[in-house]
């Protein structure tokens, strides 16, 4: 082996790991500290991957360098490499579909620390089978967060439908709701608006769904524009661009209920012991139908 070269086998395949010392992230955090970490938490994170396009978050110098988002796949990609093409405003995207660990370790040698994905698959990419809320503070602050979950977490109660909740490793909660898949985009995201909009008229002085900082007046704001056509949430697992290597991670509600849980607890350093806990047990099954509760939250507002 060279120095500057490490071959790690996943499966049937050698992925080559290219300066493996190379530090990415502050603390010393090197590529070969990620690839181990991918390659250990690759069974708990693929099942969120696999058919999905993606989005690639590449940092080539490290967090303090230049990043840049990749949705076309480079031809230099090897051809094992599952791709998909999409249609967009003006032709075609051909987006990276990771199935297996050795596409998760040849994206880490590519520097692409952080992965966000679609929330459709290959073959119905055009019905989403998950909605996403993306509870994004005005200031770092997860008391702020905590508080804005539980009142999710009732109305989705409220509404017959579970949700899994998610430290995204920056500064927010994320509360993922499996959804049957018979809806298109545009359908699944006004849903998702009016549950949101819904939510912050019964709290207006603490969370908003105004899409602009300016309008926010230092309310929470309640994000559903990722459950539009070809936006992205960052995948469960996933490593963030952050001093010590801060993980998007799967949480139980009583986890998230807890005092010392913020939105960058878990880092590659434990994430791997948490995901072992199983924590969306039960809150990740069977997608949910839309139009009960389309029922329950209209006759809510009583329209």
């Amino acid at each position: 082996m060279k120095d500057d070269v490490r071959t790690m086998r996943a499966g049937s395949r050698s992925i080559d790991l290219h300066r493996p010392d190379k530090v990415l992230i502050p603390d010393g955090i090197t590529k070969a500290d990620l690839a181990d970490y991918h390659r250990e938490i690759a069974p708990f994170m693929l099942p969120h991957l696999r058919g999905r396009p993606l989005m690639l978050e590449r940092h080539p110098d490290g967090v303090d360098g230049p990043r840049f988002m990749q949705k076309d796949t480079p031809d230099s990609y090897p051809e094992w490499i599952r791709r998909v093409e999409v249609a967009k405003e003006g032709g075609t995207v051909t987006h990276t579909v990771c199935e297996d660990t050795a596409t998760l370790l040849y994206l880490v040698d590519q520097a692409a620390l952080t992965l966000h994905r679609w929330q459709s698959r290959v073959g119905r990419i055009d019905r989403p089978d998950r909605l996403v809320f993306d509870l994004d503070p005005a200031e770092d602050d997860f008391t702020e967060v905590r508080e804005a979950a539980r009142l999710l977490h009732g109305m989705l109660d409220e509404l017959g439908l579970p949700g899994a909740p998610m430290t995204t490793g920056s500064r927010g909660v994320h509360i993922v709701v499996p959804i049957d898949g018979h809806h298109d985009f545009d359908e699944t995201r006004e849903f998702a608006k009016e549950v949101a909009d819904a939510l912050a008229a019964d709290h207006p002085d603490t969370l908003t769904t105004a899409p602009r900082k300016k309008d926010r007046g230092g309310r929470l704001y309640l994000d559903v524009l990722r459950n539009g056509y070809a936006q992205t949430a960052v995948v469960p697992y996933s490593v963030r661009a952050g001093k010590g290597a801060p993980v998007a991670t799967p949480l139980t509600w009583e986890q998230l209920a807890e005092p010392g849980t913020h939105a960058r607890r878990w880092t590659i350093a434990d994430a791997v012991a948490q995901a072992r806990t199983n924590p969306w047990s039960g809150l990740l099954g069977k997608g949910r139908a839309l139009g009960p509760a389309r029922r329950k939250l209209r006759a809510r507002k009583g329209s």
